[in-house]
């Protein structure tokens, strides 16, 4: 098939893929996290004791704030409602974290608030408790923090609604579906050659069209991963590239004179995009280090993958998309087609064995 061929062959056709829109919901893309999103709450203790007397609230804050402000645990309320059954005493207030208090053998009201500091009139016996460290940054964390004590929020909806696996509308998911298949195909063409079963697809989101279509090719050249691969045809279709793909059917790109949404600024026809700006990646295992590395500097939109790798750098291993020394980030989903993505995986890997025995 030669990359010069009418790029219709290019467009995920519905019509191809009969039932796709009902396979769509067998899978679920969730997004992959940074470490700072996807860890648990961590705790620190902190000094607390109950307002025996509501009026003195107001100015226990006040006085509190003055003396242990807290600026470490600006996400920490000050004052929290008493939830405990049966408790005489509806509000408790946090006085300080054990480790600003002063370095003493008995620890008490008196002796954490000095006579020209806070007055201790109406707080109760103090105790101690388990304050969120960090803020938290996704609802699954917030809900978790609370259970502590409250904090304040700033929610992403977006990530919110990612967790839950509804990011994506069916329409939507029925169009990613038709990307996987197509990096599926390529990834059997590729493994019919003695590749690596490993495919990817670029797609053009604006406009809904692949602009390239790559397979594993290490039997030419050790670094030619399919991610690798795509991104070459990629820059061949803006009229650059290093290698030549064509004796590979399966691997093949748009023209850019045929892809009209080709993202060059009006206003300088010098200054380029990165070669995949913008653009979207679909791959069925989880790219590895090197080829993680080449999305962030090729600047990729989105990538999304099938299954893990167990070198995996977007998720699995590393999360190179989220470093935040890096001068590119960007989103990265897994799970698309990912029980068909994982059978072709495992298959490679049990040929792969066969071929060692």
């Amino acid at each position: 098939m030669s990359n010069e061929e009418d790029t219709n062959t290019m467009e995920p056709q519905m019509k191809r893929w009969k039932g796709s829109v009902c396979d769509a919901d067998s899978w679920v893309a969730y997004p992959v996290l940074s470490d700072e999103q996807s860890q648990d709450v961590e705790l620190t203790e902190a000094f607390a004791a109950p307002i025996v007397n509501k009026k003195e609230t107001s100015r226990l804050v006040r006085e509190l704030n003055s003396l242990y402000p807290l600026n470490s645990l600006p996400h920490i309320k000050r004052v929290r409602a008493c939830k405990a059954k049966g408790s005489l005493h509806p509000l408790e207030v946090l006085i300080c974290l054990i480790s600003d208090a002063p370095d003493m053998k008995e620890v008490s009201i008196d002796s954490l608030l000095p006579s020209d500091g806070v007055k201790p009139d109406g707080l109760g016996e103090l105790f101690v408790v388990k304050v969120p460290a960090r803020p938290p940054l996704t609802r699954p964390q917030f809900e978790l923090a609370s259970q502590h004590w409250p904090t304040s929020f700033h929610e992403d909806k977006l990530v919110t609604v990612a967790l839950r696996g509804e990011r994506f509308t069916p329409t939507q998911k029925a169009t990613m579906h038709l990307y996987m298949m197509s990096a599926l195909t390529a990834a059997k063409a590729g493994k019919e050659l003695g590749m690596e079963a490993v495919g990817a697809v670029v797609v053009d989101p604006k406009t809904e069209r692949i602009v390239a279509v790559g397979h594993d090719c290490r039997g030419d050249h050790p670094l030619h991963h399919a991610v690798m691969v795509c991104i070459d045809l990629v820059a061949r279709s803006q009229g650059g590239g290093c290698f030549c793909f064509d004796r590979y059917s399966a691997c093949r790109f748009t023209p850019a004179a045929s892809n009209p949404s080709q993202n060059v600024p009006d206003s300088d026809a010098g200054s380029q995009p990165y070669i995949c700006t913008g653009y979207d990646l679909y791959v069925t295992r989880e790219p590895c280090v090197m080829c993680a590395m080449a999305l962030v500097h090729s600047r990729i939109g989105r990538v999304f993958y099938g299954t893990a790798s167990l070198d995996g750098a977007l998720g699995t291993k590393y999360k190179i998309h989220s470093q935040k020394d890096l001068n590119h980030r960007f989103e990265v989903y897994k799970g698309v087609l990912s029980k068909a993505c994982e059978d072709l995986s495992s298959s490679d890997d049990h040929n792969k064995k066969d071929s060692v025995q």
